[in-house]
């Protein structure tokens, strides 16, 4: 029975959809002003290895995923790169997408833009007016009144009393309480604006994912994720908003997925250790990259850095060693013994266990092991395990490549080419066969330094790289 983290209520909780056999989830995307970092990309694989096992267990998943196209953030980036906001904001999401098919992440099923849902943010705007949760301040600007929501505050564990405390008022704002936040914002010039019973404007951000995910999947839904960082203020205003707008209960379980730290410092620009993707993507292949991300628990700070990359593609590699020379996925071979399905077993119990991607990993390593072990006294049995072995770490989106290909990958800043190395092998097999074995022990002990395993094998030479 699948258990998950609530942070609503700070404890594991065993999941009980709202409708039994489906699940409505929503997920806090991007803001696209900018290409995405590191940060991003372990909220995109935490939630897509999420849609994954719910889908593998069964669940029909409707998965959702916002874009966040109109913010005061974008709208500077495209005054300062002299062009339009749509302009910029398709460039960046293009980029996006381009990113996140590069990390294995699948599309979400819906992936709603601000910009296409400001009727639904003004209509809910009226109605927290209506309600008695919101009003419109004397500079044009609409407010959510947090003291007329009494639960705010539940899911930061914060009381209004400490957050007042810090809180203050800018000399600008019309606000009757230094917490409240605002909801829609008075256009000024030569801003995109949108017609308002307050006036032209824009939405405020909060109310962006309010009312993207109730039109996605209705007042009520299951799980909502995303970074840490938006547990406050964004989604303690989000409950705040859709709650007081529809009188009914937002949301049932919410996961945030931990900070990502650099070197066991906090990521930002002005440390100078900030990586978007395309950077790190640069320097270690794709899988390698999100391999790393799910050997952490969601939950946890990810400690990003070369060497833990560098673990991370040799820990990989060495799953890919494993598949090297099993039958094709697609291939009808192997046999099972009963005592195989505790593989399945164990990796179920882990990710059942608030998606426990290091526990799973490990029982990966143990099938590996268990199939190597089969390999040559029962080649059946073994080809059966390499299957179960792929088919789990498609569920954790990895070990989908050819291993030949994979164990050949070079690092980015450096590597022998493919041809050079075959070419050099074929010289040592000339060695070999000539029973110069001298020769052929130097051109291996070469490649060796240059990051060239060789291994030698009944079927012939085999070669990868090592790290």
């Amino acid at each position: 029975m699948l258990r998950i983290y609530n942070t609503l209520t700070r404890k594991k909780e065993k999941f009980q959809p709202i409708v039994p056999g489906k699940v409505g989830l929503y997920v806090c995307g991007m803001t696209v002003y900018d290409l995405c970092h590191v940060g991003h990309a372990r909220v995109m694989v935490v939630f897509d290895v999420v849609v994954r096992y719910l889908r593998a267990s069964g669940y029909d998943v409707r998965y959702i995923r916002n874009i966040t196209d109109i913010d005061d953030k974008i709208i500077r980036r495209a005054a300062e790169s002299g062009i339009p906001v749509g302009e910029l904001t398709q460039r960046y999401i293009d980029a996006m997408h381009e990113d996140a098919a590069a990390l294995g992440v699948l599309a979400p099923d819906v992936e709603p833009r601000a910009t296409e849902v400001v009727e639904d943010m003004v209509e809910m705007i009226g109605r927290l007016i209506e309600r008695g949760f919101a009003y419109a301040g004397g500079n044009g600007d609409v407010y959510y009144d947090v003291s007329a929501f009494p639960d705010y505050g539940r899911l930061s564990d914060r009381r209004l009393e400490d957050l007042r405390a810090g809180a203050r008022v800018e000399v600008d704002e019309a606000k009757n309480d230094p917490l409240d936040f605002v909801l829609w914002k008075a256009a000024k010039p030569g801003e995109p604006s949108w017609p308002s019973p307050w006036g032209p404007g824009r939405p405020g951000w909060h109310i962006e994912c309010s009312a993207m995910s109730t039109r996605c999947l209705g007042n009520h839904f299951d799980i909502h994720g995303g970074g840490m960082d938006l547990q406050f203020p964004h989604h303690e205003n989000e409950i705040a908003q859709s709650e007081g707008a529809t009188g009914e209960p937002f949301v049932n379980v919410w996961m945030h997925n931990g900070f990502v730290r650099v070197d066991d410092e906090k990521m930002s620009k002005s440390l100078g250790n900030f990586f978007t993707v395309r950077e790190v993507l640069a320097h270690f292949p794709a899988e390698v990259v999100r391999y790393f991300m799910v050997s952490s628990h969601y939950r946890s700070a990810l400690n990003y850095g070369e060497t833990h990359l560098r673990h991370a593609w040799a820990a990989l590699s060495r799953l890919y060693t494993a598949l090297r020379g099993m039958p094709d996925p697609g291939d009808e071979a192997g046999e099972r013994d009963e005592d195989d399905a505790v593989f399945e077993k164990n990796f179920r119990a882990a990710m059942d266990d608030d998606f426990n991607t290091p526990r799973a990993i490990a029982v990966l390593f143990e099938l590996a092991r268990e199939m190597n072990r089969a390999r040559e006294s029962r080649p059946l049995r073994a080809a059966a395990l390499a299957g179960e072995l792929r088919r789990l770490g498609g569920i954790l989106g990895i070990l989908g490549d050819q291993p030949d290909r994979f164990l050949r990958l070079a690092p980015g800043e450096a590597g022998l080419a493919d041809a050079e190395i075959e070419a050099r092998l074929k010289a040592r097999q000339a060695a070999r066969e000539a029973r110069d074995f001298a020769t052929a022990d130097r051109i291996r002990d070469e490649l060796g330094v240059l990051g060239i395993a060789v291994e030698d094998g009944p079927a012939g030479s085999v070669w990868r790289r090592s790290l």
